[in-house]
């Protein structure tokens, strides 16, 4: 285990490194247009009755975003968690901390954009009281894979999903979004997007489902925003409304 660790920490590593030669390279190389912006920070908050999450990180395409080529993601997230646990009979609160470095590479045709990333997954959990049946508790590292699609149906529409899988406790998400166009003039500052969610959550022995409504690319002051809100429940039979909020920024 500890062998597989080590390889698999190096592998990204090396990738991540490759990565930000290019983008050095490619930014002094390519001259075609200096002022694309090539990275985009990011943040965002989550929160239900038995969770409040926080995260940021960046994404940076030495190409630019409107080329297919390499891309890397950069994710920082933490938060609080509560579930009953059942060996236990009782409530358990998790704090947890995760590291992801995402290698990837994103692909463009016509109306679809896909991005496809793997690499490296760090999480720590700690657990009061102590949950010896819930493998997520401690520090493991492993390796998670993730896509991310974009599909524009018609000029008045859009299609998003999202999936996520990590070896680590075969903790796992999913996530598709419809949406129609809000033109400009409706409020005065840009298009977005609003429509149904649907998303999913698992790890070993648990399960969380949500469906609601969100707002996507709401560009404001430089910003772009995105925001959803809707009911969740989980396998331990609580359930409650949920928030998220999103924003980034492009450089």
């Amino acid at each position: 285990m500890c062998v597989r660790r080590v390889c698999a920490a190096t592998s990204v590593a090396v990738a991540f490194i490759v990565c930000l030669g290019l983008g050095i390279s490619g930014n002094a190389l390519a001259g075609d247009d200096p002022d694309e912006p090539t990275v985009i920070l990011f943040s965002g908050r989550d929160l239900w009755r038995n969770g409040v999450f926080a995260y940021g990180g960046f994404l940076t395409a030495p190409g630019g975003f409107e080329q297919d080529g390499l891309m890397l993601k950069m994710l920082l997230s933490g938060g609080a968690y509560r579930y009953t646990a059942q060996d236990l009979n009782t409530d358990v609160i998790g704090a947890e901390a995760v590291i992801q470095v995402l290698p990837g590479w994103r692909i463009k045709r016509g109306d679809i954009e896909a991005k496809f990333f793997f690499g490296l997954d760090i999480e720590r959990h700690k657990l009061w009281p102590d949950d010896p049946g819930n493998r997520l508790r401690g520090t493991d590292i492993g390796a998670r894979f993730a896509v991310e699609l974009w599909y524009e149906p018609t000029p008045a529409t859009m299609l998003a999903g999202d999936l996520s899988l990590s070896t680590i406790a075969t903790n796992n998400s999913a996530r598709i979004a419809y949406g129609w166009r809000v033109p400009e003039d409706v409020i005065g500052i840009g298009d977005f997007y609003v429509g149904p969610e649907a998303q999913y959550f698992a790890s070993d022995g648990y399960r969380h489902w949500r469906l609601g409504a969100h707002v996507t690319g709401l560009k404001a002051d430089g910003y772009e925003w995105s925001a959803a809100a809707g009911w969740a429940s989980d396998s331990t039979s609580y359930a409650s409304p949920y928030l998220r909020l999103g924003m980034s920024v492009r450089q």
